[in-house]
């Protein structure tokens, strides 16, 4: 996957090989926000398996089958607002994803997201969707 030249669906405006393809790859985000830019291009690019790897145990669903969506979102950008690490292995990302779903008008997701560390790794605990 890190291979592919093609843009970031995150939005920094490297390649995926530069940005996000190393994480979903396996090495270890080093920050909650590059977590959650991963996280929103798996999404993008339709990994269950990476999004639930990288969802905290005790908050994670069982399956995700973003195959399974009808009608499939149609992502068209992310925009971090903020990131804090109030610890150092707990961080909030406060973030607005854009998405069409079927032939219909851009949608917002506004989430606030919340983060933790565990043995050296991000993972997504939960969030407020606003």
């Amino acid at each position: 996957m890190a291979a592919n030249p093609a843009t970031c669906p995150c939005g920094t405006g490297r390649s995926l090989a530069d940005c996000c393809g190393r994480w979903l790859d396996g090495e270890p985000a080093p920050t909650a926000e590059m977590l959650m830019r991963s996280r929103y291009s798996a999404y993008v690019l339709g990994l269950d398996a990476y999004l639930l790897a990288t969802w905290h145990a005790t908050t994670r669903p069982a399956t995700l089958d973003l195959a399974m969506q009808s009608p499939k979102p149609h992502w068209l950008g992310l925009s971090v607002k903020r990131h804090e690490n109030p610890t150092p292995d707990t961080a909030v990302v406060e973030f607005v994803a854009r998405m069409r779903v079927g032939g219909g008008s851009a949608q917002r997701m506004h989430e606030v997201s919340r983060f933790v560390r565990d043995d050296g790794r991000w993972y997504y605990v939960d969030g407020d969707v606003t």
